[in-house]
């Protein structure tokens, strides 16, 4: 909540400065440009998962905060976790005054959260007062007022310095009360007593008869600070809770309904429907484990953090397909959370064992976790609290097989939808790589999901049957990939005890070829490629020969050409040496006559 502070120099400053009547000169005082400061409202965290994020920081600290709603919807324990957490975590003593169960009942209650509150109250950290109220037992008799629960809780507050009160359930007070306006008074009264204590309080409210009013009195929800309401709905045989901040004076606040879930560790709430579109983008390549196919993906795989959808119909592969890739990423040392719908994990092992996929080791490595559940076990938004909250503690790559399961619990499309928006987000802003199947129907159009979650996909496989002379073949497309170029090419799909094996598909005049019609067509265009590879070599081997024949010729030639050089060269020697011989022959006569030599 933001407050304005102007010191009364300023206030007069600005009243002086401005004319007009004190609405305006109010005004002023907000808007002015005199700086002001902002207050945020003390909040006392309540250590619940999700419920401290759903109020910004938790209850508001000195204030009352009023919690109600149906029987077996959560009211006491939410309120005990709320005191536990205060006194182990934050260090603030709690008081818990009970009207129904007693203490013994309490304590039992919640051991089986290893909540021990006998330990608490041993430490001084919590008080438990049972107060009995029978109600045969009211009768109206003079004045009636709280006057003594005031003094057993002022002894409880003072007695270990309580932060945090609880009061469960408040209607009990007033049962049997002739008069609705003693009620209304005292609880009044009440409320201003605990404000003026300075302690943090939730009440406890059941819900009443009239639609229109939240607790039975009408009144609670008007005088309290905060107000959450809880719900234990039944919806088509399958049972859930939400959660509900309906007001939450000078503080922003989650509007929206909230599933929660109840277990062996208490409380734990979800907001995944305040999931914005904030989260980053990564860059990083991870690979489908599958060669063949990180190449139509631009030779890299998937974006990690992105969603990728395997569609197809009934016995197309996506399960391997998603086995694939869960198998890769536990070679590559990273946890894998596999969500099965359909199958049991002893089920789904001894299957990938077919195709040369064995997910035991994984499993043991505690690497891979699968987590099998019939889709009508819950309702939606209870399969998604189970599945985020498997997550949280996980930390995992995520494979979902398959969606189309949940149209088995929901009714209708937009219903599914929004649940698995609020999936895919929540597993974006976390930086998950998803894998989902789809089962698409057969005849339909194939680029086209039940639950109509196609454009929150990053990458979307569609394996498709090809039917061709009585035989019945696998495809595989990219249909689309966000931020990567990708593959426009239908590959030919087959699954053998080697693994998955994706081969370029023949394209003839017929069209896309595949399996046995592949193999009729490239029987001839082989025994015609033979043919031309044997004519080649016919040709190279004339080739050779008529080269040797040349170079046997040139190589006679050559010889002759020598051995008329030779005696070429012969015949020019001699005919040398005698013209030199008779040069000398010359000089000499001439020396013998004493004459010069010519």
């Amino acid at each position: 909540m933001l407050g304005y502070h102007l010191s009364p120099t300023a206030r007069g400053k600005a009243v002086r400065a401005q004319g007009g009547n004190l609405t305006e000169k109010l005004h002023l005082w907000a808007t002015s440009s005199i700086k002001a400061r902002a207050i945020d409202l003390i909040k006392s965290p309540t250590g619940i998962q999700g419920l401290d994020e759903l109020t910004g920081g938790g209850l508001p600290t000195g204030r009352p905060t009023l919690v109600c709603g149906g029987a077996g919807c959560g009211k006491t324990l939410l309120s005990l976790e709320f005191l536990v957490h205060g006194a182990l975590r934050y260090g603030e003593p709690g008081v818990f005054m009970a009207f129904e169960e007693t203490a013994a009942d309490l304590v039992q209650n919640v051991a089986s959260l290893g909540f021990d509150l006998d330990d608490l109250v041993a430490r001084r950290l919590l008080v438990i007062d049972h107060v009995r109220v029978e109600r045969s037992e009211v009768k109206a008799s003079g004045d009636y007022d709280l006057e003594g629960l005031f003094i057993r809780l002022d002894h409880a507050i003072r007695s270990i310095g309580v932060k945090r009160v609880v009061l469960d359930t408040l209607e009990t007070l007033f049962a049997g009360l002739p008069n609705p306006a003693i009620p209304r008074a005292e609880l009044r009264r009440l409320f201003g007593w605990l404000k003026a204590r300075g302690v943090t309080d939730l009440i406890i409210g059941e819900r009443g008869d009239d639609p229109g009013a939240l607790t039975r009195q009408g009144l609670e929800e008007y005088v309290s600070d905060c107000v959450i309401v809880l719900d234990h709905r039944v919806v088509d045989m399958a049972s859930s809770r939400r959660l509900r901040v309906v007001k939450y004076r000078g503080s922003t606040h989650g509007s929206n309904e909230y599933p929660f879930l109840i277990d062996e560790c208490g409380i734990s709430v979800l907001p995944i429907a305040s999931v914005g579109l904030q989260h980053p983008a990564s860059g990083e390549r991870v690979s489908s484990g599958l060669d063949s196919l990180d190449a139509m993906l631009g030779g890299l795989g998937y974006f990690r953090g992105s969603s990728v959808l395997a569609a197809g119909t009934a016995g197309t592969g996506k399960t391997s397909l998603a086995a694939t890739f869960a198998a890769a990423a536990c070679q590559r040392g990273e946890r894998v959370l596999v969500f099965a719908f359909e199958e049991s994990p002893s089920q789904i092992v001894r299957n990938m064992r077919s195709i040369g996929i064995d997910l035991a080791p994984a499993i043991a490595q505690g690497l891979l976790r699968i987590h099998a559940a019939r889709p009508t076990l819950l309702g939606l938004e209870m399969h998604l609290s189970v599945m985020l909250k498997e997550v949280a503690g996980f930390d995992p790559q995520v494979v979902v097989d398959p969606l189309s399961s949940f149209m088995k619990v929901g009714n209708e499309n937009d219903v599914v939808q929004r649940m698995l928006l609020r999936l895919v987000d929540a597993l974006k802003v976390k930086g998950i790589t998803s894998f989902f199947t789809n089962l698409t129907q057969g005849g339909g159009a194939q680029e086209h999901t039940d639950v109509a979650i196609s454009s929150l996909i990053d990458t979307w496989l569609l394996v498709r049957d090809m039917e061709l002379g009585g035989e019945r073949n696998r495809g595989l497309y990219v249909l689309k990939s966000r931020g990567m170029a990708h593959s426009n090419q239908i590959r030919e799909f087959s699954l053998s005890a080697q693994g998955i094996e994706l081969r370029d598909a023949y394209v003839g005049p017929a069209g896309v070829l595949t399996g046995s019609a592949r193999l009729s067509q490239e029987a001839p265009e082989r025994s015609g490629q033979l043919r031309r590879d044997q004519e080649i070599l016919r040709k190279q081997a004339e080739l050779a020969s008529k080269r040797e024949g040349i170079e046997a010729q040139v190589v006679a030639i050559r010889a002759e050409f020598a051995a008329l050089e030779a005696a070429a060269l012969a015949v020019i020697g001699q005919a040398e040496v005698s013209e030199a011989r008779l040069s000398l022959d010359r000089d000499e006569m001439a020396h013998s006559r004493r004459a010069e030599p010519a």
